[in-house]
C-alpha cells in the first residue's frame, strides 16, 4: 500500500474539487481521484446556479467564458398553460458551462496544492477494524491501494462507497430520473428568464425546465419518478401548450441522463475515517434538484472538520460527527423545509396546479417574490416573504388546495 496524502477525495466534480481546494489551503496534502480522463466531462447538469450562492463561496467573479447567460426572471407554467411570472429586482442566477466550471474549480484546487489523478476509478474503500484507511484505485489497467488519514467521498448519487462503510445510502423512492438536452432553434423566449413547467402529465414527481442561452440555443430537461424521461421530454416539447411554442421545432444537439436525489441530506454522512459530500450525501435541494451551492457549503464544512481531525490525529466517527452537526446548522432547516414542500407538491394533481398558478397571478404574488434574493436557502426565504399579506393569502389557498386534493 502507498500513502500518497493526508486526505483522499473521490470525485473531481464541484464538491470534490471545492473540498480539495479548502483542504489544500489549510496545508493538507490531498489527492483527488477522478474516474474520467477530463474534469467536467461528461457533463449532465444544467449548470443553473445562484449568483449569491457563488458569491458566498468566494467564487466570483467567474471567468467570462464560463458564464453562458444571466437571469433575473422566471416563468412558471401549469399543465394547461397558465403562467405565473416573477421579475426580480436584480440578476439572480447564472447558466454556466458545467465542463468549464468544474475545470475552473479543479484548477483552483491544483493551484492551491491538490494533486489530481485522472482516469482513476476508485474500486473500493480499504476498511480495517471498522475504519476507512484508504482506497483501491484502478488506473491504467492496474489496481493499486492508496492510504490516507481520511477519505472524502464526492463520487455522486451512486453512494456506492458510502454503503461500503455500512451507512444507509440514498432513499431510492426519492430519486427521479433526469434528462438534460442542449437544444437549438428555441423560439419565443425572453433571454433573461428561465421557464419552469409543472405537472404529472409531463414530469411526474418533479418538473421540467428551459434555460435560454444566446443565439437561439438553450438547455431543456426534466426529472421523472416514473416513465421514460426522454419520451416525456419529447412530449413536453411537442404538446405542452407553452413549451411547444418555444421548443416545437427545436433540435436536440446533445442529450445526457442522470438520477437526481430529492430526499434531503442523509442523516449520517460520516464514519470512522470517512466523510461523504455533495450528491453522495444527498446534499441537494428537494424542491429544485439543484445541488451545487448546498454541496459546496457542506464541502467547505467537510474540509474544515477533516483538517481539524487530522491535526488532532482523531478521525473517529465520534469526532467526525461534528461534520454532521455543522452541516445541519448550515443547511438543515432549509433542507427540511424544502423536503416538506417537495412532498406537498408531489401530492397535488395537475388540475389543482392549474388553479394554483392562476391564483398566484390573481393575487399579484410576483410583487412579493420579486424581492427574493436567495433561492438556495428556501426555508429562510419563505420566512422572509411570509411577512407579506399576499403570501399569507396564497398559503391559505394552497393549504386548502392540498387538503381538497388529499381528502
Amino acid at each position: 500500500m502507498k500513502n500518497v496524502s493526508d486526505a483522499i477525495v473521490v470525485g473531481g466534480g464541484p464538491c470534490g474539487s471545492y473540498a480539495a481546494l479548502k483542504l489544500a489551503k489549510r496545508g493538507v496534502r490531498v489527492t483527488v481521484f477522478e474516474e474520467h480522463n477530463q474534469i467536467g466531462l461528461p457533463s449532465h447538469c444544467a449548470g443553473h446556479i445562484s449568483i449569491k450562492g457563488l458569491a458566498n463561496r468566494g467564487l466570483l467573479p467567474l471567468p467570462k467564458e464560463i458564464v453562458e447567460n444571466t437571469y433575473c426572471a422566471a416563468h412558471f407554467h401549469s399543465p394547461n398553460g397558465n403562467r405565473f411570472s416573477v421579475r426580480f429586482q436584480s440578476p439572480l442566477t447564472y447558466a454556466v458551462d458545467r465542463a468549464l466550471f468544474d475545470k475552473y474549480l479543479a484548477d483552483k484546487a491544483a493551484d492551491a496544492g491538490a494533486e489530481y489523478s485522472l482516469g482513476s476509478h476508485v474500486e473500493s474503500l480499504i476498511i480495517e477494524s471498522g475504519r476507512v484507511r484508504g482506497v483501491t484505485v484502478r488506473h491504467g489497467g492496474q489496481n493499486e491501494k492508496r492510504t490516507a488519514g481520511i477519505v472524502l467521498d464526492a463520487e455522486g448519487v451512486s453512494s456506492r462507497l458510502l454503503r461500503q462503510t455500512g451507512l444507509a445510502g440514498l432513499e431510492r423512492r426519492m430519486l427521479v430520473n433526469g434528462v438534460e438536452a442542449e437544444v437549438g432553434n428555441v423560439k419565443d423566449v425572453e433571454p433573461d428568464a428561465v421557464e419552469v413547467f409543472m405537472g404529472r402529465k409531463y414530469a411526474p414527481g418533479f418538473y421540467a425546465w428551459l434555460i435560454p442561452k444566446k443565439e437561439g440555443k438553450g438547455k431543456v430537461g426534466l426529472g421523472a419518478r416514473k416513465g421514460n424521461p426522454k419520451l416525456l421530454l419529447q412530449k413536453l416539447m411537442t404538446t405542452h401548450p407553452a413549451a411547444s411554442r418555444k421548443l416545437g421545432n427545436a433540435r436536440m444537439l446533445q442529450v445526457a441522463f442522470h438520477p437526481i436525489t430529492l430526499g434531503g441530506p442523509l442523516k449520517q454522512a460520516y464514519s470512522d475515517g470517512f466523510l461523504a459530500v455533495g450528491d453522495a450525501a444527498s446534499q441537494v435541494k428537494p424542491t429544485t434538484g439543484g445541488g451545487v451551492v448546498l454541496g459546496l457549503t457542506c464541502a467547505n464544512v467537510a474540509a474544515e472538520v477533516a483538517s481539524e481531525a487530522l491535526v488532532r490525529n482523531d478521525v473517529s466517527a465520534a469526532f467526525l460527527r461534528t461534520y454532521q452537526t455543522r452541516c445541519n446548522e448550515a443547511v438543515g432547516f432549509d433542507a427540511k423545509t424544502m423536503l416538506r414542500m417537495r412532498k406537498i407538491l408531489d401530492l397535488i394533481p395537475d388540475r389543482k396546479l392549474d388553479d394554483m398558478v392562476a391564483m398566484c397571478t390573481m393575487l399579484g404574488l410576483d410583487k412579493t417574490l420579486q424581492r427574493v434574493k436567495d433561492i438556495d436557502f428556501q426555508g429562510q426565504a419563505l420566512l422572509h416573504v411570509l411577512r407579506s399579506p399576499r403570501m399569507l393569502t396564497a398559503l391559505g389557498h394552497f393549504f386548502l388546495v392540498y387538503l381538497s386534493a388529499n381528502l
